[in-house]
């Protein structure tokens, strides 16, 4: 079947920018729900992404902090600690999501759920996406600033 984003994403990493479009407010429709209504803003953000040449689009919360990519859930590692959106960041906490958060703390990585500010994703050491059809996926770009050196991590140390 092959991964949501390509083998060549999986392999090299994807361009994604921060989309204009934001995950609906936890209060207006319940955003950790695998419901059809909540597919329509995915569909927006991975859209926009694509008429604007990237591969995927991140979206934000209303709050303005890092939510999640179209079709993934999003974490930065930065000196080591490696944090991911709450679910109070209106995102649809994936199994593969918590699979690495487990896999993480047992290989000795500090992993936090905490708010995230856009421009922490510049300054970030490495971005990656998961999902269950998306797999693990390096961000080698967001909004055109090169993420890290820009490349796909190597593996865990």
């Amino acid at each position: 079947m092959g991964s949501y984003l390509g083998e060549e994403a999986l392999a090299n990493g994807v361009d994604a920018m921060i989309s204009s479009w934001n995950r609906a407010a936890p209060n207006t429709i319940p955003t950790a729900a695998k419901a059809g209504g909540n597919y329509l803003s995915s569909l927006l953000v991975g859209g926009e992404a694509r008429r604007h040449g990237y591969d995927e689009g991140i979206a934000l919360s209303v709050d303005g902090y890092l939510s999640e990519g179209a079709g993934e859930n999003i974490f930065v590692v930065k000196d080591g600690v490696i944090t991911t959106p709450p679910a109070t960041s209106a995102i649809l906490p994936g199994i593969t999501r918590d699979s690495i958060m487990t896999l993480a703390k047992d290989m000795g990585y500090e992993v936090r759920e905490a708010n995230i500010a856009r421009e922490a994703l510049y300054l970030a050491d490495e971005v990656f996406m998961t999902g269950t059809a998306a797999e693990i996926v390096p961000v080698r770009t967001i909004d055109k600033i090169e993420v890290g050196e820009g490349k796909r991590a190597q593996s865990p140390k």
